[in-house]
């Protein structure tokens, strides 16, 4: 019994799915700190993080550190920040669209040290927390590489007043 256990718990929790504890406020107010998420692994094996969604990835500075964030840009696309407003800019948009962030507290801004447009090359995604104030994202360490991505989050367990499942996210894109 203990055999058959293990030869089913072992693959889902390597490969399909993954336990994540928030520590930190950088996703408030959509994620608080000391809670439960469930991440799954085997969507991006399959397809690419979309614009909106929820991941967890390690810190390119230190692989062994975890970091939960928001996708902002995308691959081939460039982010821009400007009088706190996220502008992207890509081939259906050439002259770029502002982000409507409506899930974000209104005091919550991004805020950035310099305008200039980032590229976000080929195999990269712009990263940010959603509490823009209180985060470490890509405006400190840049895009993260698509081979630092584990998954997205699915599931939040704890706690249970908060219990929920996220499937698809719908990002508001344009004005």
């Amino acid at each position: 019994m203990v055999v058959i256990s293990l030869a089913i718990i072992i693959p889902v929790r390597y490969f399909l799915i993954q336990p994540f504890y928030v520590k930190g406020a950088s996703m408030e107010p959509n994620f608080h700190d000391n809670e439960y998420l469930v991440i799954d692994e085997i969507s991006y094996r399959f397809g690419i993080p979309e614009r909106g969604d929820v991941i967890v990835f390690r810190y390119p500075f230190d692989p062994q550190e975890f970091f939960i964030k928001r996708v902002i840009g995308l691959p081939g696309e460039s982010v821009q920040i400007r009088n706190g407003d996220i502008y992207v800019y890509n081939e259906e948009s050439p002259d770029g669209f502002k982000l409507d962030e409506t899930y974000l507290y209104e005091n919550l801004k991004t805020t950035s040290l310099t305008e200039a447009k980032v590229v976000v090359k080929d195999d990269e995604y712009y990263v940010l927390g959603d509490n823009r104030i209180a985060s470490k994202d890509s405006r400190v360490f840049g895009p993260v590489n698509k081979s630092f991505v584990i998954g997205r989050v699915f599931f939040r367990g704890w706690p249970f007043n908060k219990i929920s499942v996220f499937n698809d996210i719908n990002y508001p894109t344009q004005e």
